[in-house]
């Protein structure tokens, strides 16, 4: 009888252990995308040097929009058959790559 009351309390004993609670800790992670404002400008108003390399580069490109931001770097919104995408250039025509 002894013996029941012994084993009855290491088994009560060894439940209790696997009762206990964990915590869950939940890892959130931001994002932050930080972009250059760009405003639009109009086609006229590029450099000669970027749309000499634009020539250059893509000769059957379409140019349909044009965007400058601060630090003055372009942003060219340009078709080459049927893939649309868009380029970055300093002032000088030099491309940059984003």
């Amino acid at each position: 009888m002894k013996n029941l009351f012994l084993s009855a309390a290491i088994v009560l004993g060894s439940l209790t252990s696997f009762a206990s609670t964990s915590t869950i800790t939940n890892t959130i992670v931001k994002t932050v995308t930080i972009q250059d404002e760009y405003t639009e400008i109009k086609l006229e108003e590029l450099p000669v040097a970027i749309t000499d390399a634009l020539k250059k580069a893509y000769p059957d490109a379409v140019l349909s929009k044009a965007y400058k931001n601060a630090k003055s770097e372009y942003k060219l919104d340009v078709a080459v058959g049927d893939k649309v995408g868009s380029l970055f250039a300093n002032a000088d025509g030099t491309w940059i790559k984003k």
